[in-house]
């Protein structure tokens, strides 16, 4: 049976639980990560040497990078209704994927890190704003994009991309601040908050 390990709040953890969901995909979970057992610890070093969860054994594999693991998820186990065969489709899902991990992931860390942890390092007023602002003008790219699509961040069909975003925009809504106004984004939320996967994983009332 396919192991997940990483404790079920990680936001990158349910993006693997969420993708298990609709794939249904049977598993086992094991807690790792804060506050629970040390990723630091030999046993998952050597499973992953950067110490982060989510990690998955499937057999004989190891696989870490969460964006990684849905992908091979999908792949391994029936799932072209997310992650379709044909080059160009896959491109435009691999494209919006790698959006939310490198700019739209980077966009929210300070104002995240200074409004949901309280971290002391992150309360400088003007950085705050600055990435408060940052994190704006990404979620306006998306609510431009989800605009044209009319349904989810791909095209049509709900597919992988929307597993990363989707969390994503939980997230945006969690947090607490000054949310400007994105229609596609928010008509976006209701319709992922219509799958069951989603509200076990994503709209949960964990940011």
């Amino acid at each position: 049976m396919l192991r997940i390990l990483g404790k079920a709040s990680s936001i990158n953890v349910r993006k693997v639980l969420w993708a298990c969901a609709e794939i249904e995909i049977p598993f086992e979970r094991e807690d790792w990560g804060a506050g629970f057992k040390s990723t630091h610890m030999p046993e998952f070093i050597s499973l992953n040497p950067n110490a982060m969860v989510p990690v998955i054994q499937d057999e004989d594999l190891v696989l870490w990078e969460s964006n990684s693991i849905i992908r091979y998820l999908a792949s391994r186990y029936n799932g072209a209704h997310l992650y379709p065969d044909q080059p160009r489709l896959r491109a435009r899902v691999d494209q919006w994927m790698d959006w939310q991990a490198s700019d739209l992931n980077k966009s929210w860390t300070y104002a995240f890190m200074s409004l949901v942890r309280q971290s002391p390092e992150h309360q400088d007023a003007k950085s705050l704003a600055a990435a408060c602002g940052q994190w704006s003008r990404h979620m306006e790219v998306l609510d431009r994009q989800l605009e044209s699509t009319g349904a989810y961040v791909s095209g049509d069909e709900f597919c992988l991309s929307d597993i990363p975003i989707g969390l994503s925009v939980n997230r945006w809504f969690e947090t607490p601040l000054d949310h400007p106004d994105f229609p596609a984004v928010r008509a976006y939320y209701e319709r992922l908050s219509r799958r069951p996967g989603y509200l076990l994983h994503g709209r949960n009332g964990i940011p």
